[in-house]
């Protein structure tokens, strides 16, 4: 008698899918460069594991992966480091772009490199003497402050011919830089609102009142 043999046709069931372990980002809550990586992150909807740091005493994990120890600090899953802000924007943003910062580009255009790079050379260097004035007493404090109003001129007469500050809409140039224009307002905020930068001004009110910004700045119980 032949032998028989009897083949189960129960499918095998598919193996579980593998858990990804998300990014890490080091950042602290104030650090303007710091809030707008947090913003992209926030606005593709990619999820981190994120720790706040004390700048008095940074992470070993940390300092191991960037030395030189400033923050934000993005660590990808495969243990790829990006410790430069606008690196961070731009990669959240290559994955999920759902409010177009980037405008459907793979890189940034020249004017908004241009744009980005005074705000972060420039523009930061008053910003730091007016706001920690008493550290450089080189100059009186309204110096500095007129240091940085050359760039808020800039800004302002931008946003006197559109809502954004290269177009029509907001995009990666706006998110990049205001941060620093709010660094910069709360220094004295009664001679901000009283300026004579009125479209920035109603620029600027309109990005901290978003939900967004909102999201972005909650306290964590390290604050």
């Amino acid at each position: 008698m032949p032998l028989r043999i009897t083949v189960s046709m129960t499918p095998t069931p598919p193996a579980p899918p593998t858990a990804i372990t998300p990014p890490t980002l080091y950042t602290f809550r104030r650090c303007p460069y710091a809030i707008r990586a947090r913003l992209a992150m926030a606005v593709s909807g990619v999820v981190a594991v994120t720790h706040e740091v004390s700048l008095r005493d940074k992470p070993a994990a940390m300092l191991a992966c960037s030395p030189k120890g400033t923050v934000p600090v993005l660590v990808l899953n495969d243990g790829t480091v990006i410790d430069e802000s606008l690196d961070i924007m731009c990669w959240a943003l290559r994955q999920h772009d759902p409010a177009y910062w980037l405008e459907g580009n793979a890189t940034l255009s020249d004017e908004v490199r241009a744009l980005i790079g005074e705000n972060d050379s420039t523009f930061k260097h008053a910003l730091d003497r007016y706001k920690y004035a008493g550290r450089y007493p080189e100059h009186p404090k309204q110096i500095y402050r007129q240091q940085g109003e050359v760039f808020l001129a800039k800004l302002n007469e931008r946003l006197n011919r559109h809502s954004g500050l290269c177009g029509a809409r907001i995009n990666i140039a706006d998110m990049a830089i205001f941060p620093f224009v709010r660094q910069f307002s709360e220094v004295d905020r009664m001679w901000f609102e009283q300026s004579q930068y009125a479209a920035l001004r109603n620029w600027l009110h309109t990005q901290v009142e978003s939900p967004l910004f909102f999201q972005v700045m909650k306290k964590t119980s390290s604050d």
